[in-house]
């Protein structure tokens, strides 16, 4: 029997973190705040997202420290990298969207953006001062 794993995590950005998911193919489930487990079982996520191969996450703000976390069946995760890969890939997004939001709200605009041969971004943000 399959049960529901909670991972910590330190983000805090709700909107970077929607962004981070919509950026790796996760279809936000904006009407139904459930995540499906194992025969129909379920539980309740402030955000939860169906991703590309079907299966469920969500995420629980968690009020101690004011972090998001990933809950999810692992036992129906059917996607092509593990649990581990895919919050590795959604940290680096969500760091992403950090970044530049931060840094447009310093004025800064992004000059270049370009993805690494081994995965890594680069940014390169400028700002004019009078």
């Amino acid at each position: 029997m399959s049960h529901f794993s909670t991972v910590k995590t330190q983000i805090r950005k709700r909107e970077s973190l929607l962004q981070a998911l919509l950026d790796l193919g996760c279809i936000s489930q904006e009407e139904d705040l459930f995540v499906r487990g194992y025969r129909g079982q379920k539980v309740e996520a402030e955000m939860a997202f169906t991703l590309p191969k079907g299966a469920n996450i969500g995420f629980r703000l968690n009020k101690e420290n004011d972090t998001y976390e990933l809950v999810t069946d692992l036992d129906l995760w059917k996607e092509s990298v593990p649990v581990e890969r895919f919050l590795a890939q959604m940290t680096q997004r969500y760091a992403l969207h950090t970044v530049l939001t931060a840094s447009a709200n310093e004025g800064f605009e992004v000059a270049q953006q370009s993805q690494n041969d081994d995965g890594s971004i680069e940014l390169v943000v400028t700002r004019w001062d009078p």
